[in-house]
Formats: C-alpha cells, sequence, structure tokens
C-alpha cells in the first residue's frame, strides 16, 4: 500500500511517500480501507518525536481517518467488512489502510461524507469532552472559545451553542472571526486588535464569562483567565502558543478553576462517557447543529502540505487528505 511515511524523528519535511505492508488487525481491531484522514497539529510532534506515543520507525502518522470495513480481528464485534466507518487511531491514518481499535470506531450517521467522518472524531470529541464533563457548560451561560476558527476552536463554538449558551467567540483577524460567525458565534473578539479582557467585560456587562475554551495558551491565559466570572471555568486544551503558569490565588478569589481536559486520556479512563458523548454528537449532527468545516482537501502526495497547512497556522477548520484507493 502508499502511504505517507516517517523514517527517522524531526520535521514534517522528513516525511516520504512509500510503499509499506498492509496492516494486520488485532484482537479488538478493524482494518479500515482509507478514503479520508483529517490532519492534526500532533501529527507533527509525533514525527518530531515528542509525542506521548512514540512509536517504532518506520510508521505513518494520521490520528483519525474514515473508509470501509475491509476486515476484522477476533473479537471485534459489532462491525463487519463493508461497514462505513470513521476511527480514532495511535497513528497510521495517512496511508491506503490503518488498523483501529474497534472501541474507538463508530459506523458513520446518514448523510455524512467521508470527508467530514474524517475531520469529525478527535475535534468534535475532544471539544464535547471538556465542554460537557470537564466544563459542565450549561444552558443560558457564556462560553468564551479562544482559537475559534481553528479546528478544535470551530466545534467548540457549534457545540457550545448546541447546549443552549451564548458564545463569544475570539480569533486572530477579521477573516477567522467570520468564519466562527457562519457557524454560530454570537459575538467576536480580534484579540491581535483588541484586549480580551476589556472586551469581554464589555459584551458581559461587566460580568465575565462562565467557561473559557482555551486551546491557545501562551500570551493569551492570563487576559483569558482574567475574563471568567464568579464560579467560571477556564478548560486547558491545548499550548500551542506555549505552557503557562497558573497563579492559584487568582483561583481562590473568585472561586475560579482550571481544568485540563485531554482526550487521549479520557477514553481510557471513561468509556462509558465516551459513548454518550459521541451519541450526543451524531444526534446533533442529524439535526443540523453541527457543520464539519474542511477547508483543504489534498492527495496523499501532498500530506506534508497539508500538515505544514497547520503548523504554519494558514488554516481554519479541518485539513483533509483524500485517498482513492484501487
Amino acid at each position: 500500500m502508499r502511504a505517507l511515511i516517517c523514517r527517522q524523528w524531526g520535521g514534517i519535511d522528513g516525511l516520504s511517500l512509500g510503499e509499506a505492508p498492509v496492516p494486520q488487525p488485532a484482537a479488538g481491531e478493524v482494518l479500515i480501507e482509507v478514503k479520508a484522514t483529517a490532519v492534526n497539529y500532533a501529527d507533527s510532534i509525533m514525527v518530531a518525536g515528542r509525542y506521548q506515543t512514540k512509536p517504532e520507525l518506520p510508521f505513518s502518522p494520521g490520528l483519525e481517518t474514515a473508509g470501509v470495513v475491509a476486515a476484522c480481528g477476533e473479537g471485534a464485534s459489532g462491525l463487519k467488512a463493508g461497514d462505513k466507518v470513521m476511527a480514532i487511531l495511535p497513528y497510521g491514518g495517512l496511508a491506503e489502510f490503518a488498523v483501529a481499535p474497534v472501541a474507538e470506531t463508530w459506523v458513520i450517521p446518514d448523510g455524512m461524507s467521508f470527508a467530514e467522518a474524517g475531520a469529525f472524531p478527535i475535534s468534535y470529541i475532544s471539544s464535547h469532552v471538556a465542554l460537557r464533563w470537564q466544563g459542565r457548560l450549561e444552558a443560558g451561560e457564556t462560553l468564551l472559545v479562544l482559537g475559534a476558527a481553528g479546528g478544535v476552536g470551530l466545534t467548540a463554538v457549534e457545540i457550545g451553542k448546541a447546549m443552549g449558551a451564548r458564545v463569544i467567540a475570539a480569533a486572530s483577524s477579521p477573516e477567522k472571526l467570520a468564519v466562527a460567525v457562519e457557524h454560530g458565534a454570537d459575538a467576536t473578539i480580534d484579540y491581535a486588535k483588541e484586549p480580551l479582557t476589556e472586551r469581554v467585560m464589555a459584551l458581559t456587562g461587566g460580568k465575565g464569562v462562565d467557561v473559557c475554551f482555551d486551546p491557545v495558551g501562551g500570551a493569551l491565559f492570563d487576559p483569558a483567565l482574567s475574563s471568567l466570572g464568579w464560579g467560571g471555568r477556564i478548560l486547558l486544551i491545548g499550548f500551542v502558543g506555549g505552557v503557562p503558569q497558573i497563579p492559584a490565588n487568582r483561583l481562590l478569589v473568585k472561586h475560579r478553576a482550571a481544568l485540563g481536559s485531554s482526550l487521549r486520556y479520557f477514553r481510557w479512563h471513561a468509556p462509558d462517557r465516551l459513548a454518550r458523548s459521541v451519541d450526543e454528537l451524531f444526534r446533533w449532527y442529524g439535526e443540523g447543529k453541527l457543520r464539519p468545516c474542511i477547508t483543504h482537501r489534498l492527495p496523499l502526495e501532498r500530506g506534508v502540505e497539508a500538515i505544514r497547512l497547520l503548523t504554519d497556522r494558514r488554516a481554519h477548520g479541518k485539513v483533509v487528505v483524500e485517498l482513492e484507493v484501487a
């Protein structure tokens, strides 16, 4: 099979298109004939050898995928050859075939394309887990989303609206904010030009927000923390802008909370809640409340370019690599 292969640790430019053996599903796994795989910022970290999972070389990156079940390993109940599925992978999605654990493989909902399905699992489930189970977002509350046009930020905007919240989208350009508005944001903040805390307070009548969804960190963390109202919760999703330090006294004074949310660990420790998250997301998709945003579709031979669109921050929504298997 064709695959985008990492043969040594380093930058994504070291990836190359080559031939690799078709993997075989072990017990509890399925083999998927890949149709579409979304790239993630974590793919570049894995290739550099700095991700929590460090596969044996050589390997193919790709943490989520969609396609058709080609074969089932022993005990892979609930799925059969020919099923159209999406899945979360340990790695391997940027290839013509990939293996996935059956517990993290789901039949694609009616009406969803392979491209949408390939872009769905990580961003939507990550955002839902954070907002539903960690942030405990309630209808009528106000949600601030940083990086609101990014792959995960945009899903947080949609999910926040589906949960009945007022959503304030924050991003670094008018173009990105326009995308967030298209996906349901009620108000916007351009934090490249506007002071984040002051704008939040103006938009909330001085009360602050109930929940902040932060996949950015870095210099935005401090003003985001100051934007929380009494009892506010800031959700730490990622640190593309750098890892911040949390002054504990500022949590105490206003009864605030800082909460980390990692889908990687959640899905291992709370499979029942994970299943409930997926069920609710699929229901919302069927109701038209979720509209996956795919801004770039590239073939496998341009997989490095696809990842670079993310690392260079030149994409909003999701970037998908599409495959046609002979």
